[in-house]
């Protein structure tokens, strides 16, 4: 795969099995998973089969999650981007694109979610011309689901899942079509 954006801060390219270190250093982090399962990564070799399945997507569906790269230190603060659902049902829906991201707790509260959002928000429905793009959120999350408010997504519903916890189904029309 050999996409990468840019914003004013960031770049966003795939994720590679160097970032492995990173991306456990991030999954690794309770705070990270508060409104993730609460299943913290534990080893290093969980990081690289995350990897290794999202290149994997690359192949099979042109797109995935990307590094999420802070230009000026050239750090590593997460992944951010456009996924096709289709390994599992959400809210009732499978074979759809889903917006998400996760950062490293260093760095939230910086804009770089909203940043990268726009980017990729951009580039699904100009580039990709995505129709319909979906993003779910805990409840709970507020900076997450301000974010989602913020760039435009409409919430639509809360909905449970297998374990009772309640999450938020957000929905963006493509203004393009």
């Amino acid at each position: 795969m050999n996409l990468q954006l840019e914003t004013n801060r960031l770049l966003l390219r795939p994720l590679e099995l160097t970032d492995a270190a990173a991306m456990f250093t991030m999954d690794n982090n309770p705070n990270v998973h508060q409104y993730l399962w609460q299943k913290p990564t534990q080893t290093i070799e969980e990081s690289l089969k995350i990897i290794e399945f999202v290149q994997a997507q690359y192949q099979k569906n042109g797109i995935g999650r990307f590094a999420t790269i802070l230009k000026e230190t050239n750090e590593f603060i997460g992944w951010t981007g456009i996924k096709y659902i289709d390994d599992h049902i959400e809210n009732g829906n499978t074979n759809f694109y889903d917006y998400g991201y996760r950062l490293n707790e260093n760095f939230w509260n910086k804009g770089y979610a909203t940043e990268a959002s726009v980017a990729w928000l951009e580039y699904g429905f100009k580039q990709m011309n995505i129709k319909t793009m979906n993003a779910y959120t805990h409840s709970e999350n507020e900076a997450s689901n301000h974010i989602l408010q913020k760039i435009g997504f409409q919430f639509l519903e809360d909905y449970p899942d297998e374990e009772k916890v309640i999450w938020k189904w957000w929905q963006m029309k493509n203004s393009n079509q």
